[in-house]
């Protein structure tokens, strides 16, 4: 099984594989050449990257790992600076708007130290409903759920699921 086989089915993978490596440059160079000159004919080469793309706006700063494991609903908005980092699937549902800043993570470490100088990561998908509003500077952690019309805080880090129309500060 490869790297990239583990990391998608959410088991301890190396991240420092070749193959992971090459394609988290691909991402980079893709965000590069959208962040160096933000316009509407740039934005092709982040655009490409994602699974699923809807209608979105997307504001320069963008950054993910790969691309290739995002789907995006209709009608999205992520404002300046913000970070998907996406080592297992992000799915997130139509009419949501992402402050400055956002960063949502899918992969994490080992708790035990040898094992994390083994160089192990593992990931967990992170899924956004509908008509959510994440607050500018928000870090939504691995394996979160977040609900229907929910609104993150600013600055909130999320640690746990939110429900449908929840408030997380």
């Amino acid at each position: 099984m490869s790297e990239l086989q583990k990391m998608l089915a959410g088991q301890t993978f190396i991240s420092s594989d070749l193959e992971l490596r090459l394609l988290r440059e691909k991402a980079r160079l893709a965000c590069g050449k959208y962040n160096a000159h933000p316009s509407k004919g740039n934005f092709k080469h982040v655009s490409r990257l994602f699974n699923q793309l809807g209608s979105a706006v997307i504001e320069p700063g963008f950054q993910c790992d790969y691309g290739g494991h995002i789907n995006i609903g209709q009608n999205f908005y992520a404002n300046f600076n913000c970070v998907l980092l996406d080592s297992a699937f992000i799915n997130i549902g139509d009419d949501v708007l992402l402050g400055p800043g956002v960063h949502i993570y899918t992969v994490d470490h080992p708790r035990d130290s040898d094992a994390r100088r083994a160089g192990g990561c593992f990931a967990k998908d992170v899924t956004i409903g509908n008509g959510v509003w994440i607050g500018g500077g928000a870090k939504i952690l691995p394996g979160i759920s977040i609900g229907d019309n929910a609104i993150i805080g600013a600055n909130a880090v999320v640690t746990r699921d939110v429900i449908e129309a929840e408030r997380y500060f």
